[in-house]
């Protein structure tokens, strides 16, 4: 990182530092299907990802960042375009605590949540995938091709209680 006009011109080293400046678009993969209601404590799933989703976003549009969600229910629900500011902010968390679905008994599909931002977005993306990742299988090839074209962070929620029992079922069912 030297740079070697101001070196010869100020005859001492000089190295610039580099500061990025470009902008990227960060999009919230949001699972609410049935299973993100689920909570043994104070605070239930569905409420621990509308957190996560306010608290980044919020970071992220501090720096004039652009942030958009697609939101999955029972199939994809909205797709919510990037759009920096507080309003779009506020309007994904109302989006990340909304009252859940009243049709039950679908499977969860993640892969359709992937495959929908695959097909989706256009730009490379900042993509957080917030899941309990508790869906048919078939997820992880969409995600890995999800990865290989935008920066992916998967964003797994899980209650003690789940790991408890899941625990306790193993125990159990040993002869």
């Amino acid at each position: 990182y030297i740079d070697w006009n101001a070196t010869a011109r100020l005859q001492t080293p000089h190295v610039r530092e580099f500061n990025e400046d470009r902008q990227i678009d960060a999009w919230f993969l949001l699972d609410l299907s049935g299973s993100v209601d689920f909570g043994s404590k104070s605070q239930r799933k569905r409420e621990l990802s509308a957190g996560l989703v306010g608290t980044l976003s919020r970071l992220l549009t501090r720096h004039g960042n652009r942030v958009g969600a697609i939101v999955y229910r029972n199939g994809i629900e909205a797709i919510i375009p990037a759009r920096a500011g507080r309003a779009q902010v506020l309007h994904l968390i109302d989006r990340a605590q909304a009252a859940p679905s009243t049709s039950a008994g679908r499977v969860t599909k993640l892969s359709e949540l992937i495959e929908q931002a695959h097909r989706v977005l256009k730009r490379r993306s900042l993509v957080f995938v917030v899941s309990d990742f508790i869906s048919q299988p078939g997820w992880e090839k969409a995600l890995t091709l999800l990865a290989q074209r935008h920066e992916t962070v998967a964003v797994r929620l899980y209650d003690p209680l789940e790991i408890e029992l899941s625990e306790n079922v193993l125990l159990h069912d040993a002869p």
